[in-house]
């Protein structure tokens, strides 16, 4: 067994990027980090951030995302939980119901799925329902 010394808690800035599953890459497992995250290759699992998550153009994830703010590239098949803002851009997909406090669908995008919106309190967002399967 080995043991690391002086090994402390250290919590990263949420504002910083401190992972990347590059083109090329696939990931399958739990992801979890305190600092940001940006995919551009293919994760299978959960993706948990206190920074934001950002999937990329070329980025394919099957998982559910919860983080501060994601922004959506590539493609999402998954629930979604952006504690302030989730953007999907003009070249996003996202297949799954999201929750957040402020969304950005751009023209071009796709959504199928329902949406929550409110306040950052998750657990208390007031529920307004968007059309499953809605295309812009």
């Amino acid at each position: 067994m080995m043991k690391l010394r002086n090994q402390k808690n250290v919590r990263l800035d949420p504002d910083t990027t401190d992972t990347l599953v590059g083109e090329g890459s696939q990931f399958e497992g739990k992801l979890k980090s305190d600092a940001g995250i940006r995919i551009e290759g293919q994760v299978t699992g959960d993706i948990e951030s206190e920074g934001d998550v950002t999937i990329g153009e070329k980025g394919v994830v099957h998982s559910n995302i919860i983080a501060r703010n994601i922004i959506i590239a590539g493609e999402v098949h998954g629930d979604v939980t952006a504690k302030s803002k989730l953007s999907i851009t003009s070249k996003g997909k996202l297949f799954g119901n999201l929750i957040a406090s402020s969304l950005s669908i751009e023209e071009g995008s796709l959504f199928e799925g329902t949406s929550k919106m409110g306040n950052a309190s998750i657990g208390t967002l007031s529920s307004t329902e968007a059309a499953a399967g809605s295309e812009l």
